[in-house]
């Protein structure tokens, strides 16, 4: 089977951003039918792009949609095929990193100097290591072919 293909009138699209996300989610579409995807997650993914191209939403409301279901279609292929884009593990491990460690760094620090305002000193140490570890998985996933060669800009 193959993907379908977004097939919006040029007239919904009249702005620059929503010019931008079609333009991303249309390549993100080529990129897949080079991928060997299951018919499942072919069907699943047509399903989603026949949505929105029978949708009669415009402007903000299309923006959403197409955001909506490009999201849908990338969290789908992460979890069942850990088919994702550029920068995708990188983009999630540095949220975690200055959470999970840069928080808990910066009030240990904090606390040993007896001043919790140097709390905040952790966020760039845990945001280094959220990178670290992003970036090592996307090359991973480089190596082993999971990559879609596309980075979400939008």
């Amino acid at each position: 089977m193959e993907i379908n293909q977004l097939k919006l009138e040029s007239s919904k699209i009249n702005n620059p951003k929503l010019n931008g996300l079609y333009a991303q989610f249309q390549e993100i579409l080529e990129k897949l039918n080079h991928k060997k995807l299951s018919a499942e997650a072919v069907q699943y993914i047509n399903n989603n792009v026949e949505q929105v191209n029978s949708t009669t939403f415009s402007d903000k409301a299309l923006l959403k949609l197409l955001k909506e279901k490009q999201n849908l279609i990338i969290k789908y292929l992460e979890k069942e095929h850990k088919i994702v884009p550029k920068n995708y593990y990188r983009g999630i491990w540095i949220a975690v990193g200055m959470a999970a460690f840069g928080l808990p760094i910066g009030t240990a620090f904090g606390l040993m100097m007896g001043n919790i305002g140097l709390l905040a000193i952790g966020l760039p140490i845990g945001l280094g290591i959220g990178a670290a570890v992003g970036s090592s998985m996307d090359k991973k996933a480089f190596e082993e072919g999971r990559q879609i060669d596309v980075e979400l800009k939008f």
